[in-house]
C-alpha cells in the first residue's frame, strides 16, 4: 500500500473516532471526583420542588428551596435510608447517592419511596426518589448507572428563592 493511502485511511479511522463523539461533548471535563460532599448550614425555606434536567457532560438534579439556601449532603451509599426510621428506600440504579438538604419539606406531596422526577432517556441518572423529610431535613435517593463524579452547589433565585444542585457526570474525564 502506497504511503499516501495509508495516511489517508488512518485519517479516516481517527476522523471516525472523532465522529462518533459530539463536538460539546468531547471538551466535557468533569473533574469532580465521587467523595462526600457537605455543607453543614441549616436552611429555613421549605422544598418547594424537584427538577431534572440533562446536559451534554451530566444529568442534573435541582432541588427548590422557597427563601435562601442552607446546606447539604450528598454522598455514595449502598442503601438510601428514610429519614427518622432508617427503613431502606429502593432506589434504581446501578449506584446511589444519599443526597440530603438541610430543609423540611412538608408540602412536597410525595411519599417516601416514590419518584420525585421522571428521568427516562437520561445518560447518568436512573431514578430520583424521595426518602423522608425529618428534623428539618430532607432527603433523596438519586440512582446513578455507576459511580460517577459528581458536584453540589447552590444558586440564588429567582426572587427570595434559591436551589440545591446536584450534577452528576456522563463519564470520568482527565
Amino acid at each position: 500500500m502506497r504511503p499516501t493511502r495509508l495516511f489517508l485511511i488512518m485519517l479516516l479511522a481517527v476522523a471516525g473516532v472523532f465522529v462518533a463523539v459530539p463536538g460539546s461533548a468531547a471538551g466535557c471535563v468533569t473533574d469532580w471526583g465521587s467523595a462526600r460532599q457537605v455543607v453543614p448550614a441549616m436552611g429555613t425555606g421549605e422544598v418547594d420542588a424537584v427538577r431534572v434536567g440533562r446536559d451534554v457532560c451530566w444529568d442534573r438534579v435541582v432541588i427548590d428551596i422557597d427563601g435562601p439556601a442552607g446546606g447539604y449532603r450528598a454522598e455514595y451509599v449502598e442503601q438510601v435510608t428514610a429519614d427518622g426510621s432508617g427503613a431502606v428506600v429502593p432506589v434504581p440504579g446501578g449506584a446511589r447517592i444519599q443526597f440530603v438538604v438541610n430543609h423540611p419539606a412538608q408540602s412536597l406531596g410525595v411519599a417516601v419511596g416514590q419518584p420525585v422526577a421522571a428521568v427516562a432517556g437520561f445518560a447518568t441518572v436512573r431514578s430520583a426518589v424521595f426518602a423522608g423529610s425529618f428534623e428539618g431535613m430532607t432527603t433523596f435517593g438519586v440512582g446513578t448507572r455507576a459511580r460517577l463524579p459528581f458536584r453540589v452547589f447552590t444558586l440564588a433565585g429567582p426572587g427570595g428563592h434559591s436551589r440545591i444542585v446536584l450534577d452528576v457526570a456522563h463519564r470520568w474525564t482527565v
